[in-house]
């Protein structure tokens, strides 16, 4: 059964960072990792990905300001988020992408203050 522990999110002030980390523990590899993030109000969207074989992708108002790496031995991806400002506020939700299924984690709050 899957099941991604995630953690790192938190309040921060403006210009701060965090580092999103999410785990999965039954040992499924995805094809596919990722962060996605769902603010009041909006549809959930894409932060960044990354493939087992360390291909990335983006969200252009984020691609210059955040990280994505994968740790396949440990089967974890890590969201390293830079300069963060207040629209960055959001549930920061853990996906993985596995034969045309998505699995998606709890969701973790991350706040940024003005």
């Amino acid at each position: 059964q899957v099941q991604f522990v995630e953690s790192g999110g938190g309040l921060v002030q403006a210009g701060g960072s965090l580092t999103l980390s999410c785990t999965e523990t039954s040992g499924i590899v995805f094809r596919l990792m990722g962060w996605y993030r769902q603010a009041p109000g909006n549809k959930r969207e894409l932060v960044a990905s990354i493939s087992n074989e360390g291909n990335t992708n983006y969200e252009d108002s984020v691609k210059d300001r955040v990280t994505i790496s994968r740790d396949n031995a440990k089967n974890t991806v890590i969201l390293e988020m830079h300069s963060l400002k207040p629209e960055d506020t959001a549930v920061y939700y853990c996906h993985g992408a596995l034969w045309g299924y998505d699995y998606w984690g709890q969701g973790i709050q991350v706040t940024v203050s003005p």
